[in-house]
């Protein structure tokens, strides 16, 4: 398949190369910023790096729009396509619907549900792949496109995929800022967040190989220990964030236990 990238942030850094390294071509690669265009094009086989939104004279048949949901509206009423191609974007959020009225014969959503960061290596493979398309043949084609750097392949309509991505801000993105907020806490104390790996790598791991999550659920909150909650509470006097947050949690995790 020959295949042209808008955007070459995170998820296109990703992506871009799967689909390079298992046969298909890149031949175009947009970013605003040229540099990163440049960036990723240099990565792959033979793809033409661009920060110009007049793709007319692309030999791509299919686009990846993979841009932060803000954007995606306006860039789709700034951009010239070449004719009869298949367009999709790689949003957990944004509805196909986006593309219609658009004059796309052809059109989907092609969603890795992993965390993506340049700087971090990621084997592909075992990421679900959340697929919706506007027809039968496009669908066909996205789960050949899909299944040629993964394994796991699945078909979810955007008001599932808008789950999906809430219930995924939870897991990932909300869990990684209370890391943060412990390295901070235990870097203001002249304490090493190494520490805390063996712990996290259990915590996982843990929550991983039980029925419910729930069932893995630890700590004073689970056991309604009121008098280390109190102190931890002293601990965080100076920090009214930190105590909020601390309160909340507690009081969920008592709450559904």
């Amino acid at each position: 398949m020959k295949i042209a990238f808008v955007g070459a942030g995170n998820v296109a850094y990703h992506l871009a190369q799967a689909l390079d390294k298992n046969g298909h071509q890149i031949t175009d690669v947009y970013s605003r910023n040229i540099t990163h265009a440049k960036a990723l094009s240099q990565k792959l086989y033979d793809a033409k790096p661009t920060n110009q939104l007049d793709f007319r004279h692309s030999t791509a048949d299919i686009f990846f729009i993979s841009l932060p949901d803000d954007v995606l509206q306006v860039i789709l009423n700034s951009i010239t396509f070449p004719e009869n191609i298949t367009i999709m974007h790689t949003s957990g959020t944004v509805a196909m619907d986006i593309f219609e009225n658009k004059s796309f014969s052809h059109y989907g959503v092609f969603y890795p549900l992993q965390t993506f960061s340049k700087f971090a290596t990621l084997d592909i493979k075992k990421t679900p792949i959340c697929i919706e398309a506007s027809d039968e043949n496009t669908e066909k084609l996205l789960e050949k496109i899909a299944f040629s750097i993964c394994e796991n392949v699945a078909f979810y309509d955007s008001n599932d995929r808008k789950i999906l991505h809430l219930a995924a801000v939870f897991a990932c993105n909300f869990t990684n800022h209370l890391y943060a907020i412990s390295y901070d806490l235990l870097e203001q104390n002249g304490l090493s967040f190494e520490l805390l790996k063996p712990l996290i790598e259990a915590t996982t791991q843990k929550a991983l190989s039980v029925s419910h999550p729930k069932i893995a659920q630890t700590g004073p909150a689970n056991r309604k220990d009121f008098s280390t909650i109190q102190n931890h509470l002293e601990l965080l006097k100076q920090h009214p964030t930190m105590t909020n947050l601390y309160k909340l949690l507690s009081e969920n995790i008592i709450k559904i236990q």
